[in-house]
């Protein structure tokens, strides 16, 4: 097989996948037990911990909370904050975000004004898919409670300026506190993405909370992180135990957190290097398909500065793009119409349409999102194929091409 679908997910990586193999036997304790394989569980939890927040350069370990992934992640985070900010001032509170967010962001941010009241905002981006920070510092109000802006968007690879809108927001809590308004504001960043390709040190980027998932970075599926900046309020979501802290209850699995802090640390170690070899191989499969194939179009920015390496979109006009996965699957080639947690959806990409394209120009999306599986023989075997059928496609369509 030809995988060109690791922003769905990756294999696990051969050194992750033996850190993680001890934990499911001989070292199978509880980390809630006091005696001896429980405490041993709970010495490699707190070691992970450790490890996972100097990577982040968190300030300490206990600004890492585990959980089953991102999407918990950014619910606990974007919910937890919400809750504690009306609690605190027992008056409705405002939630923003942009248009081109993971479900799991955008779903929870709409599920908390449809039963909390929350007034929310869905800021849009540009035709590239970029936020502009101007319309965010415009949009922020004295109830604004949470800010959510994913840090590289998943479907058509857009860095977003967290930079310059954590500036903003650090600016706005200056001026809350010389005003004595009492709304806490939390700045939450999905960087599931972009962990693998950017460097993110926390102690020098304000951010209040931040979602990571294993399986993005040649780790475990079902495991993730969210970081809680200290001083941060926010009320847990899940009962029924006082593991992490009271934070998140449920026991540990120990063995995925291994395997994910594990998969950290090579990403951090190889990042450059691997940010490279990607976005090489990225830019060659642009220049074949936009060479070899007419009115096609590769959406989101086209500076490499501004995108993820490993993500190219593009719009086939005049074709579906679930007809070129399904021709691609029939030649062992797999890729994707954008985010695999909507594949089962007909419906265009929301990411797609808040970008300004019609309903008819986003049915025609492929991404293709390269990594460690990849070789430039593999994009060469992929345009053998690919422009055949694309014109296939639109001989039988009965939208012109």
């Amino acid at each position: 097989m030809i995988y060109f679908d690791h922003a769905a997910t990756t294999p696990i990586a051969p050194k992750v996948l033996k850190a993680m193999e001890p934990y499911f036997s001989e070292k199978f304790g509880n980390p809630s037990s006091i005696y001896r394989i429980g405490r041993e569980a709970k010495s490699i939890l707190e070691e992970a911990r450790k490890t996972a927040a100097d990577i982040l350069g968190a300030e300490s370990p206990m600004e890492i909370v585990f959980t089953s992934g991102a999407t918990e992640s950014s619910n606990l985070g974007i919910k937890g904050a919400m809750e504690a900010a009306a609690f605190e001032t027992g008056s409705r509170v405002h939630v923003l975000t942009t248009a081109i967010e993971h479900h799991s962001v955008l779903d929870t941010v709409k599920h908390l004004e449809k039963s909390f009241g929350a007034e929310t905002t869905f800021l849009s981006v540009t035709r590239e898919g970029l936020a502009d920070p101007k319309d965010l510092s415009k949009a922020i109000k004295d109830n604004t409670a949470v800010i959510s802006v994913m840090s590289g968007n998943n479907e058509m690879g857009a860095l977003q300026p967290i930079e310059e809108i954590a500036q903003i927001i650090e600016l706005e809590k200056e001026r809350r506190k010389k005003q004595g308004i009492e709304t806490p504001l939390v700045f939450h960043v999905d960087a599931v993405q972009s962990f693998a390709f950017k460097k993110i040190s926390l102690k020098d980027l304000p951010i209040d909370m931040l979602s990571l998932t294993a399986h993005k970075f040649y780790g475990p599926k079902g495991v993730g992180l969210l970081y809680v900046r200290q001083g941060t309020k926010f009320n847990s979501q899940q009962k029924g135990g006082a593991q992490e802290k009271g934070r998140r209850a449920g026991t540990e699995n120990v063995p995925y957190i291994v395997g994910m802090v594990k998969a950290m640390q090579i990403a951090d170690e190889k990042r450059d290097k691997y940010s490279k070899k990607i976005t090489s191989f990225t830019n060659y499969l642009v220049e074949k398909v936009t060479a070899e194939i007419q009115n096609v179009e590769l959406i989101g920015p086209k500076s490499n500065q501004s995108r993820l390496p490993h993500i190219a979109t593009f719009l086939f006009k005049g074709v579906e793009g679930e007809s070129v996965l399904l021709n691609l699957d029939m030649l062992d080639i797999a890729a994707s119409s954008g985010s695999a947690c909507t594949s089962g959806s007909l419906e265009p990409s929301h990411v797609t349409k808040a970008m300004g394209y019609d309903d008819l120009s986003a049915h025609g999306a492929v991404r293709f999102s390269l990594g460690e599986l990849n070789k430039k023989s593999d994009i060469d075997k992929l345009m053998e194929n690919l422009p055949g059928i694309i014109d296939k496609l639109r001989a039988m369509s009965p939208v012109k091409g």
